[in-house]
């Protein structure tokens, strides 16, 4: 098994490529080791010392480091052989009965349902695509008085260059196509 690794955006995140589907559909994500545990690969990526998150995507792992732990030469090949280990064992990457994560409670005035589908749509088509690319995930949370709120996850979330995404690219392709969004905001 060849599993091939991409830098992010986020030098704290790295993108692992095995080379087959992770997740059919959904995502799933764990930001401390007691959350990951309905993912046997989660389990076993937080096992490896220095990690400190990990990102479940269709064909992706993202695995965030640490701060303060040892660099990447030395946490990557513990990593390689975690994800190595686990789809050679032939373990599934959820439990039996544990879907991927359902998506958050969304808040908006059924007023907006329009600018929403719309909003939706680019993120479906312009958005995730990019960012996924980058080993991460961006989500709709909200929409009120023309602030779009949206969710960073993977390699996305704590990225330092996550505000200039949302900011410069998000947020400017929004507002060239809605003028009713006056600006983007990330929540958790």
């Amino acid at each position: 098994m060849f599993i091939q690794t991409e830098a992010t955006p986020n030098p704290a995140t790295l993108k692992f490529l095995p080379g087959k589907v992770v997740l059919p559909e959904g995502t799933f994500e764990a930001r401390d080791e007691a959350a990951a545990g309905r993912s046997p690969l989660a389990r076993a990526l937080f096992g490896v010392s220095g990690v400190a998150g990990v990102y479940l995507g269709h064909d992706f792992i993202s695995v965030t480091k640490a701060e303060g732990e040892p660099g990447w030469p030395q946490v990557k090949p513990a990593v390689l052989g975690a994800i190595m280990e686990h789809f050679m064992s032939g373990a599934p990457v959820l439990e039996a009965g544990h879907a991927p994560e359902e998506a958050a409670e969304e808040f908006f005035d059924e007023a907006d349902a329009d600018t929403v589908a719309t909003i939706k749509d680019l993120l479906e088509t312009r958005v995730r695509p990019a960012v996924a690319g980058d080993g991460g995930d961006i989500t709709f949370r909200g929409f009120r008085d023309g602030v779009v709120f949206l969710e960073m996850k993977g390699a996305c979330s704590g990225c330092p260059s996550s505000t200039a995404t949302l900011r410069q690219g998000v947020q400017n392709l929004f507002r060239h196509f809605l003028p009713d969004v006056r600006e983007v905001q990330a929540v958790a």
